[in-house]
């Protein structure tokens, strides 16, 4: 079972763009530490378990792990280095959007992707259309959702484009 790795911010946009659905028909399957999932996502987003979310109990030694990251990583919160943690102890790729996040978990060998990654995957596997991929977007924007909205237009063209 290959499995996904991601910290909130991910579940928010997919959210805002009303996408949820969408992540939970990838062939991976999608998980979050349980401490994340408890402060951070139960109460708006406890639903997330009904569509097949996976809560991750990281092992002491992650929790250590947490502790060590960071004494060396100002930025992300202890929760989002709890996501890098669990990502280490499952050996699979971190999903998030946070740039600090991002720079921890690249800096410490782990494959991570993001928002733009996984539309990709929707409109690659036929699970969004590119419209609805676009109608995502735009209700991402109005929603205040920090994207590289650069990107986002360029990735918008590319599957224009290729179509």
């Amino acid at each position: 079972m290959a499995l996904l790795v991601s910290d909130a911010n991910i579940f928010i946009d997919l959210e805002d763009g009303g996408l949820v659905e969408a992540i939970f028909r990838l062939p991976e399957t999608v998980a979050v530490p349980d401490l994340l999932f408890e402060d951070e996502l139960r109460h708006q987003h406890a639903h997330l378990i009904d569509h097949g979310l996976v809560l991750v109990e990281l092992s002491s030694d992650s929790l250590a792990r947490v502790v060590q990251l960071a004494g060396k990583y100002f930025r992300p919160s202890r929760l989002d280095l709890a996501a890098l943690a669990a990502a280490e102890q499952q050996k699979c790729p971190l999903l998030t959007g946070d740039r600090n996040l991002r720079s921890a978990a690249l800096a410490e060998g782990v494959e991570v992707h993001g928002t733009l990654w996984l539309a990709d995957r929707f409109v690659s596997s036929g699970i969004v259309s590119l419209a609805q991929l676009r109608e995502a977007y735009a209700r991402m924007r109005v929603a205040g959702r920090r994207l590289p909205w650069a990107e986002v237009d360029e990735q918008l063209r590319r599957l224009s484009s290729s179509r």
